[in-house]
């Protein structure tokens, strides 16, 4: 497929980007070269491939959810600069 410079303007107005010259040419060239080697890959046999859905065989490879109670509300609260029984204080951020 030949790549135009009209194709080559349409593609840089939609990406907000201007070539000029010997940059206009070799974006030309490379767009060219890159759909060459995508007409190489659609060379390939792939009538017995099976499409890849996932990268791996491995299939929710997750820790188990065990609940644990690794700080408790008193350990957390007694570092705190200001607290109001069970909570934390902080300084207001939204003014009415």
């Amino acid at each position: 497929m030949k790549i135009t410079e009209e194709t080559i303007d349409h593609i840089a107005h939609l990406a907000r980007l201007r070539f000029e010259g010997p940059a206009k040419a070799a974006i030309q060239q490379d767009l060219e070269n890159i759909i060459g080697f995508m007409g190489k890959l659609s060379e390939l046999p792939t009538d017995n491939v099976e499409p890849l859905v996932f990268m791996s065989d491995e299939v929710n490879v997750l820790r188990e959810d065990v609940a644990e109670e690794t700080v408790t509300q008193a350990e957390a609260l007694k570092n705190a600069p200001k607290k109001d029984s069970d909570y934390f204080r902080i300084p207001k951020v939204l003014d009415k």
